[in-house]
């Protein structure tokens, strides 16, 4: 047991030494990620003197190009080297972050803030291509390594935030930008020391068989009468999966805006608690990922936990409903044990739609599918927030009851759409060759 636990895991990863380095990539990239999020908002509002409007609509805008970001990079993966590219995303928010210690226009601060997230959301695509290749059939367990490190960088890069933000000097804001921009320097500079795979875009999923993949490939396209790569945007049944993805990640907005305002407006719960509601999030994540991931391994265990997903955050949303109704003990208890189930819904829900996003598509195409499928967290991190504070919350505790439910109803839908397109999937693989 020990030599599956985390700290053994990371030593020797799925994928060996690339792997090894993308996670340590990734870890630098999310410690500085960290930093920003923590910094923006008030850098924005004090330094750069905005008000609600022009911040939310810099905001809207970054989201937008974050939706953006992911159908264009991973189209591009199909033609050029994913490690590439990954690289250029990095330098890219490196020089964005630089623009932004020198100047003060509106517009050319929405520029930067839309580049950025382009190139951000472009990079957590990159990063899904490249550690599906490397990781081959063990993705699921890279994916747990890779949400560890994140969480734990992450919550590096806040605290290291907070302590610039406490000085509160203009000097102090621009150092964490600095801090950032390096961090992806570092990421890129890390980047460059990966061997790209055999192939392009995801044409194999690790070097020794992208031999195998290409002669599948190209019998798929004759057998098919054409060589063209089947389109994402025209393939309905895969549509259905992204569009059913979108409320799987609506956990996000739950615990990141739900909770909070909950708490604050509906509830005798202390202030003092919404820190806890992060804090509980990351130290699960990091104790409970890998065990999740190995439960949800492959696609039998990904559908699998999309039906749990759902039932999950029925639980959670329970939870929320009940909370108004006691006292400030009471309240506390039952918010943090429905961040703990909000917790427990994202440790499924990050399992599955990998997994399900690269299983469901095409392996010629498999580049652009899953740029494709990276919309979903990027559409539900614009959305999410709304509907939560425009509908799920006005409604009072019905309100989270009716989303829990809905939520039970749309997963157990993905889980037979996913059944049945995996179905499909495996019956050419049983037709025999015709013969010439």
């Amino acid at each position: 047991m020990r030599g599956n636990g985390l700290w053994s895991q990371l030593r020797r990863p799925p994928g060996g030494r690339d792997a090894r380095i993308m996670l340590l990539a990734q870890g630098v990239d999310r410690t500085g990620t960290g930093v920003w999020a923590a910094a923006s908002v008030l850098y924005f509002t004090y330094v750069c003197g905005m008000d609600a409007g022009r911040l939310g609509l810099l905001l809207g805008v970054g989201a937008v190009a974050g939706i953006i970001g992911s159908p264009l990079s991973g189209r591009a993966a199909e033609r050029f080297s994913v490690r590439g590219l990954l690289i250029g995303c990095h330098l890219l928010r490196v020089a964005t972050m630089a623009l932004l210690l020198v100047v003060q226009d509106f517009t050319a601060l929405l520029v930067s803030v839309a580049l950025t997230c382009l190139a951000e959301r472009g990079a957590k695509t990159l990063e899904m291509l490249f550690a599906t290749r490397v990781a081959g059939e063990r993705r699921a367990t890279y994916q747990a390594l890779f949400r560890s490190v994140a969480n734990g960088g992450y919550a590096v890069g806040t605290g290291f935030a907070a302590i610039g933000l406490a000085v509160g000097t203009t000097t102090a804001y621009r150092a964490l930008i600095v801090a950032n921009a390096l961090s992806y320097l570092l990421a890129a500079a890390l980047i460059r020391r990966t061997a790209e795979p055999a192939g392009r875009g995801l044409g194999a999923e690790a070097a020794a068989e992208a031999a195998e993949a290409k002669a599948e490939a190209e019998a798929e396209a004759s057998a098919a009468g054409g060589g063209a790569a089947p389109s994402p945007w025209r393939d309905r049944g895969y549509l259905l999966f992204v569009l059913l993805d979108l409320p799987m990640c609506l956990d996000d907005s739950v615990l990141n805006v739900g909770l909070p305002l909950w708490l604050i407006h509906h509830t005798d719960a202390p202030h003092a608690v919404v820190p806890a509601f992060l804090t509980l999030n990351t130290v699960l994540v990091v104790v409970l990922q890998l065990r999740v991931s190995g439960w949800a391994e492959r696609p039998g265990g990904a559908t699998r936990a999309v039906g749990w997903y759902g039932v999950t955050l029925l639980a959670s949303c329970l939870l929320i409903a009940l909370s108004t109704g006691g006292g400030p003990l009471t309240a506390s208890l039952a918010l943090l044990a429905a961040a703990a189930l909000v917790t427990l819904a994202e440790l499924m829900r990050s399992v599955s739609s990998w997994e399900l996003a690269v299983s469901l598509a095409p392996p010629r195409a498999r580049a652009s599918y899953l740029g494709v499928a990276g919309m979903s967290q990027s559409v539900q991190k614009s959305v999410g927030p709304m509907l939560l504070t425009g509908v799920v919350m006005v409604a009072g505790p019905a309100g989270w009851l009716a989303l829990g439910a809905a939520s039970t109803g749309l997963a157990a839908l993905q889980r037979r759409a996913s059944l049945r397109r995996l179905a499909a999937l495996a019956v050419p693989e049983r037709v025999p060759a015709p013969v010439g």
